[in-house]
């Protein structure tokens, strides 16, 4: 290490060489810098290091606080009684799900295509996800489609429990 330091303090060489020498410390100088900087400023740095670490000391996958957060908001609709928000809820549980089944890489262009795709080995209520999910295609296709309180708990117990499965929280 001394001597790389002695080397490059020293200027053995004369004339062009060492101006040479001189411009390419400078270069390497500002490539180190603009690297940091840029490690420092997107995102990638945080996702290698903050997300693996948070993982591993909370021992929950990164983003469940995220989902568990978004869920409590879907499930306060159900609490105000009134039914546009129960069908709201459905509509976006549903929603959260086909986003979450998306992430986890199952193929498909709508979440009926990615059910259809889907074994129970990997969802053990597969055939009241579906059901549900006709449901809630029923409330976006029909206006005058009613949604009880009971039915609206009950198709959201659906989503919980394949939340659940997916290990989404």
């Amino acid at each position: 290490m001394e001597t790389l330091i002695q080397y490059i303090i020293s200027p053995t060489f004369e004339g062009w060489i060492s101006i040479i020498r001189i411009v390419f410390m400078i270069f390497s100088g500002v490539i180190l810098i603009s690297l940091i900087l840029l490690l420092l400023t997107t995102s990638w740095l945080k996702r290698l290091i903050l997300e693996d670490a948070a993982e591993f000391l909370t021992y929950r996958p990164f983003g469940v606080r995220k989902i568990e957060k978004q869920w409590n908001k879907i499930m306060t609709r159900l609490e105000t009684g009134i039914e546009s928000e129960f069908k709201l809820a459905v509509i976006e549980a549903d929603s959260m799900l086909d986003d979450i089944l998306r992430r986890m890489g199952f193929a498909g262009e709508t979440l009926g295509e990615r059910l259809e795709k889907l074994t129970a080995a990997t969802l053990p209520n597969i055939e009241q996800i579906k059901e549900a999910h006709k449901i809630r295609n029923n409330i976006i296709h029909d206006p005058d489609y009613r949604l009880p309180l009971d039915e609206a708990r009950r198709v959201m117990g659906i989503y919980e429990q394949a939340f659940r499965d997916l290990q989404a929280f």
